[in-house]
């Protein structure tokens, strides 16, 4: 009975004792300094954004959160990264609405968004400017929608790259308004803002930040704007959905997602801490400043607005008759 009674007094301490360092274990997160993967370039609209929020991050978190740009292969080439690393919570992914054009784009990513990421939380909104080039004799949406229905393919617009933030409103609004507007890409959004600026190309559905000083010149006439609401800053410019394609809206969006299985306490521990930072008056005006509206929602939803995105722009693609075809590389 003794030995009985002493091996069930050394089997509750040694339950303690874990329970104990499983606690602690999960209030000292982060331990180490953290790596935040954004998969484009420096200056990008996801680069901007977390540069905003990773001061404040590393001062709540008490650890340096450093900014590492991965740019390439359509932003896969970051994503791949974040996929394999470690699932402990100290590698981060910058994620926005191009990985999930990516899931319906290509066949033969070399991860799933899905099944290899856990969402911590969506950071912000981002909606986009319809602007054409002063020469294309437009004012509104629906005087742009009759003309390309009496040229079809002689109005061009440009874009980022295709699949990118700068390519869906664009398709989006091809397949909703019955119009075939060519879609000229270039290798990133300055050279698709410098072709509507020159007259190369004649539409583009612009970030607002880039395009708000090329408006104030004359050098740009925005006609609408992509989000379901009007902007702020603009309050007199309608709506796509207003000037008669109802239920258009797009609007990009970053959020922060951490390799699967990373444990749930320290997901917990990370989205707090974001929430917190984006609700800081200062980083509100920021983002507003950049034509964003801050978000911080709970894993769970971010999840479920995941999901719901990809499932939207593969009806997108399938109306527009875009086939998935082979990732990029490079």
């Amino acid at each position: 009975m003794r030995i009985i009674h002493s091996c069930a007094i050394r089997l509750a301490v040694a339950s303690l004792l874990f329970l104990v360092c499983a606690a602690v274990c999960a209030q000292t997160f982060p331990s180490k300094v953290l790596r935040l993967i954004v998969p484009s370039t420096p200056g990008s609209g996801g680069d901007v954004i977390v540069r905003i929020l990773t001061p404040g991050l590393s001062e709540l978190l008490r650890q340096q959160v450093i900014v590492d740009n991965r740019a390439g292969a359509a932003q896969n080439i970051g994503a791949e990264l974040v996929a394999k690393a470690p699932a402990d919570g100290y590698t981060l992914l910058n994620v926005s609405s191009t990985l999930t054009a990516n899931a319906n784009l290509y066949r033969n990513l070399p991860y799933d968004l899905l099944r290899d990421f856990s969402p911590v939380t969506q950071l912000a909104l981002s909606p986009h400017l319809v602007v054409v080039h002063p020469s294309l004799p437009v004012k509104t949406m629906g005087e742009l929608i009759r003309l390309a229905k009496t040229k079809p393919g002689a109005i061009n617009y440009s874009s980022g790259g295709f699949g990118g933030a700068t390519y869906l409103p664009g398709e989006l609004f091809n397949s909703m308004a019955g119009v075939n507007l060519l879609h000229i890409p270039y290798k990133g959004g300055g050279p698709a803002m410098i072709a509507v600026l020159s007259g190369e190309v004649q539409v583009y559905f612009a970030p607002v930040v880039t395009a708000l000083p090329y408006l104030k010149e004359k050098r740009l006439r925005a006609i609408a704007v992509t989000s379901a609401q009007r902007f702020p800053q603009l309050p007199e410019l309608p709506t796509v959905a207003e000037t008669g394609l109802k239920g258009y809206e797009f609007s990009n969006w970053f959020g922060l997602m951490v390799p699967a299985k990373t444990p749930a306490d320290s997901i917990a521990v990370m989205q707090r801490a974001v929430v917190a930072v984006l609700k800081r008056p200062e980083v509100m005006k920021r983002l507003n400043d950049l034509g964003c509206v801050p978000v911080g929602n709970t894993p769970e939803e971010f999840a479920k607005f995941v999901k719901t995105e990809i499932a939207g722009l593969a009806e997108l693609f399938k109306r527009a008759g875009i086939e998935p075809t082979a990732a990029p590389t490079n």
